[in-house]
């Protein structure tokens, strides 16, 4: 059987960080920690179909911080897709809340690299909104 705890523990420490990023006001060495979790070479497909890179990525964590107040994040369904020496496919289920109701479902897809260091780091997302 394949193994994928390292990566599911890091979906979830790295949602975990996310939260309390938008959440509420937080030192720059959390921001900081959280862009380390992510590949210079990092590319992602939002929900919308917006095509997304680090830099962007980074730019929006930055404006994004301690604005949505009461902000949740509910992980479930992580599967693993793809096991290989440097990295894995793994795929969960998003759900995001925050004070004022706002309410969204999205189905995710990551692609891992596991650096010859240790560290595992996110190289490419693919967000897509679930229907009500």
């Amino acid at each position: 059987m394949n193994d994928y705890r390292e990566y599911f523990d890091e979906v979830i420490e790295a949602h975990r960080l996310i939260e309390q990023w938008f959440a509420s006001v937080q030192s720059p060495a959390v921001l900081e920690n959280l862009l380390a979790r992510f590949s210079p070479q990092f590319s992602m497909i939002s929900p919308l179909g917006r095509v997304l890179d680090f830099e962007v990525l980074s730019e929006l964590f930055l404006l994004a911080g301690a604005k949505k107040l009461g902000f949740r994040i509910e992980l479930s369904e992580l599967r693993g897709i793809a096991l290989y020496d440097g990295g894995a496919v793994v795929s969960y289920r998003e759900q995001q809340t925050d004070a004022t109701g706002l309410h969204s479902d999205r189905r995710s897809t990551v692609v891992f690299e596991k650096q010859a260091t240790g560290p595992i780091i996110w190289r490419h997302l693919h967000e897509t909104f679930c229907k009500a």
